[in-house]
C-alpha cells in the first residue's frame, strides 16, 4: 500500500514468526505490595496516536478501517519487547476512556465541547483494539463516568500507598502532575523517561504545582478532580 516498512516504526516493530520473538508473558495478578512496579499504559493515547501514524489499511474480508488495530499492537509489543530486565513491572494494564461522558460534564456542561469527535473510520476499530489487548493476555481498564488519566491518577495513587512505583506509559502533561518519588512518565515515542526534574524543566514548577500552571492556560486540566480525591473511581 505504498508504506514504507524500513522507516515506519509501528510496522517495523511488527515481530516475525519466530520461538525468539514471543512476547513475555505476564505474571498471575497478586496484590500490590511494598518494592513492586506498576505499569499504566494509556491505552487512549496509544489509539490515536496510532491511527495518525499509519496510512488507512483496510480488512480485506470486509474493509474495514484496521490501521490503528495495526499500529496500537505494534506499539503494545515494542513496550513489552523491549523492556530492560531491570525495570520489568510486576503489575502492568492498559487504560482507556469508557466513553465521552464523564462526571465533569454534569459539573461543567462545556467540559470539551469544543474537541471533534473522533473519526468515522477509528470508532469501530475501539472493540478491536480491546480484544487485541486481551489476546496480548492483559487486562483492559475502564469505567463509565471517568477518563483513562482519573483511573490511572487512582491506581497510581494506590500502588504508591502500599509501598509500590509506578510508571505512566504516556506523554500526557496532565498527567505530569501525578510524578513524584514513586510515580514517573515513560514517553515511548521519545524514549524519554520524566520523573521530577523533566516535569520542572517542563513547566517551571515541581508536579504539585502543575496543575496551578495549567488552569488559566486553555481549559481544566483532566486529573484536577482525581487529584483532590473529590470523585474517586470505584475499583471493580
Amino acid at each position: 500500500m505504498g508504506v514504507n516498512r524500513s522507516k515506519n516504526p509501528y510496522i517495523a516493530a511488527m515481530p516475525k514468526s519466530s520461538p525468539k520473538a514471543a512476547a513475555p508473558k505476564p505474571v498471575a495478578a497478586k496484590a500490590l505490595t511494598k518494592g513492586d512496579h506498576v505499569f499504566l499504559v494509556d491505552g487512549s493515547s496509544y489509539i490515536f496516536r496510532a491511527y495518525h501514524a499509519l496510512p488507512p489499511l483496510n480488512r480485506k474480508s470486509d474493509g474495514l478501517q484496521v490501521n490503528a488495530v495495526l499500529g496500537f499492537c505494534n506499539m503494545l509489543w515494542k513496550l513489552l519487547r523491549d523492556m530492560p530486565p531491570d525495570n520489568r513491572p510486576t503489575h502492568l494494564a492498559i487504560v482507556f476512556d469508557k466513553s465521552e461522558v464523564t462526571f465533569r460534564n454534569k459539573l461543567y456542561p462545556d467540559y470539551k465541547a469544543h474537541r471533534p469527535p473522533a473519526p468515522d473510520d477509528l470508532i469501530p476499530q475501539f472493540a478491536l483494539i480491546r480484544d487485541a489487548v486481551r489476546a496480548f493476555d492483559l487486562p483492559c481498564l475502564e469505567q463509565i463516568g471517568f477518563e483513562a488519566d482519573d483511573l490511572i491518577a487512582t491506581y497510581a495513587r494506590e500502588a504508591s500507598e502500599r509501598g509500590a512505583t509506578t510508571t505512566i506509559v504516556s506523554s500526557d502533561k496532565d498527567l505530569m502532575q501525578l510524578v513524584n518519588d514513586k510515580v514517573t512518565m515513560f514517553d515511548t515515542m521519545k524514549d524519554r523517561r520524566i520523573g521530577v526534574p523533566e516535569v520542572i524543566e517542563k513547566f517551571g514548577v515541581p508536579p504539585e504545582k502543575v496543575v496551578e500552571v495549567q488552569a488559566p492556560e486553555t481549559r481544566p486540566t483532566t486529573c484536577r478532580a482525581c487529584q483532590a480525591s473529590a470523585s474517586r473511581p470505584r475499583r471493580n
